[in-house]
């Protein structure tokens, strides 16, 4: 007896041909379905990227308007309290994926920590004018009234008359009221009403 295997017969080899045939063209098919898909998912990155561009561009400037009026604002008080003011700016970086904002004093091109170098009150009026320039930029506009509790007791005594004047001057120009609860005598303006 011979080992040879017997050679298949033509109806066999037939029938094969027909199953890889098949095959063949189930995977042709889903070689096109899965280009075309590719080529979709391709396009949908673009518009991603194109999308993303605009937001990107648009947040920018959003935010370069709101530095200025707020950055302006904050510039202006300290600029009518002390000889020496500092320039307030707001730097915006991308840091995982998000903006941002790092709050800074400028004196002479020197960037200055406003927690850690500054002192005599510039912390007090900066923070005092942020909250006049968030009501300003309050969308719907709301009632131009802020209530402030010893807004600034940490601001030298040589720069108190300056804080009252600029009180003032904010008052009137930019139709605020301001209903402070304070007990430093020079900085008292306006309607005082005192509760002993």
């Amino acid at each position: 007896m011979s080992s040879q295997k017997s050679m298949p017969k033509s109806s066999e080899i037939k029938s094969l041909l027909q199953r890889k045939e098949i095959e063949f063209n189930a995977t042709q098919k889903m070689v096109e379905t899965n280009s075309t898909l590719f080529r979709e998912m391709k396009k949908h990155e673009e518009n991603a990227k194109e999308a993303q561009v605009i937001v990107q561009t648009v947040a920018s400037s959003i935010q370069e308007q709101a530095h200025s009026k707020i950055a302006s604002v904050v510039s202006r008080c300290l600029d009518s309290v002390f000889d020496e003011p500092y320039e307030f700016q707001i730097q915006f970086e991308r840091k995982r994926g998000k903006t941002e904002a790092r709050l800074v004093f400028v004196r002479d091109e020197h960037e200055y920590s406003p927690i850690d170098s500054s002192g005599g009150g510039v912390i007090d009026v900066a923070a005092f004018a942020l909250r006049v320039a968030c009501l300003m930029l309050s969308v719907p506009a709301k009632r131009r009234t802020i209530v402030l509790d010893e807004p600034f007791k940490f601001v030298s005594i040589e720069y108190r008359d300056s804080i009252r004047e600029m009180i003032e001057l904010l008052s009137e120009e930019m139709s605020v009221q301001f209903i402070i609860v304070t007990h430093i005598p020079e900085i008292k303006c306006g309607k005082v009403i005192e509760v002993k």
